[in-house]
């Protein structure tokens, strides 16, 4: 696809993507296109090449061969130090090592750094919109509690904020419900969707390897077994019960109620 030819409202652009390193293809020709205000899950067996392919939309690796297009700027051809500021990203593994407050950990997003910038002051529309954001994840009454004394949901909520801080029009989240138990799941992806509902434009890929972490408001999704892809596209017709068996190689019904999906072996 030339670059002319990407309209407008194309968010991501991979086409025909390989990514090898030490001599093993990760990713193998992989395609996918993004749109404004879609939400795609990336799902996968381990080692499936998930996190690889979103590093990689998140302008942290480059293509062995094909091209990827972020935000209308092509990899290879963009500051992408520049280019990072612009998309949210959220790392359940946060590298923080001081005892930050919920409210200063959101604060980083606007100066993009783990830590608080010395001498940094933030401007009263940086507070406030801080402050909104912690509310939007239901943090409030955890505004001041420090990064030590968060549960595990509590830190991922606080780190969605944190990736929300700049206004980004592009979201990344890998595995964010990792190690949270039902409830603490239950309460993120209700934040996720009350997110994507608040901002109708705002574009996510969530990365997960358990069905039951997509939020109802998932719309596409893309299945990728040792590095291709085996389906991509609209949700309901990609997260079926032949194509998810084929991607993990075992039979795995797939059910839908509410709006949720659920996966269960046999």
């Amino acid at each position: 696809m030339s670059h002319a030819s990407v309209p407008s409202d194309v968010v991501l652009n991979a086409d025909k993507v390989d990514l090898v390193r030490e001599r093993r293809a990760l990713l193998d020709q992989v395609s996918l296109t993004v749109l404004t205000g879609e939400h795609w899950a990336l799902i996968g067996p381990n080692g499936a090449g998930k996190s690889t392919l979103l590093s990689l939309l998140g302008a942290y690796a480059h293509p062995t061969r094909g091209t990827v297009e972020i935000l209308g700027h092509r990899m290879g051809r963009v500051n992408v130090q520049e280019l990072r500021t612009r998309i949210g990203q959220v790392n359940p593994r946060h590298p923080l090592e001081s005892a930050r407050t919920v409210r200063e950990i959101v604060l980083t997003g606007a100066t993009g750094t783990i830590e608080l910038v010395p001498r940094w002051t933030p401007a009263d529309h940086e507070l406030r919109r801080a402050d909104e954001l912690v509310a939007l994840l239901g943090l409030t009454a955890r505004a001041d509690a420090r990064w030590p004394h968060l549960s595990q949901g509590e830190r991922g909520r606080a780190l969605i904020a944190r990736a929300l801080m700049p206004d980004p029009p592009l979201l990344l989240l890998d595995e964010p419900a990792t190690g949270l138990d039902v409830a603490a799941r239950e309460r993120l992806l209700a934040a996720l969707d009350q997110l994507r509902g608040q901002r109708p434009d705002l574009t996510t890929v969530l990365v997960t390897h358990h069905l039951e972490e997509l939020p109802t408001s998932t719309s596409h999704a893309l299945l990728l077994r040792d590095g291709r892809v085996l389906a991509s596209g609209a949700a309901d017709l990609v997260l079926t019960t032949e194509l998810v068996s084929a991607c993990f190689d075992h039979p795995i019904t797939i059910t839908r109620g509410n709006g949720r999906w659920a996966a269960t072996a046999g």
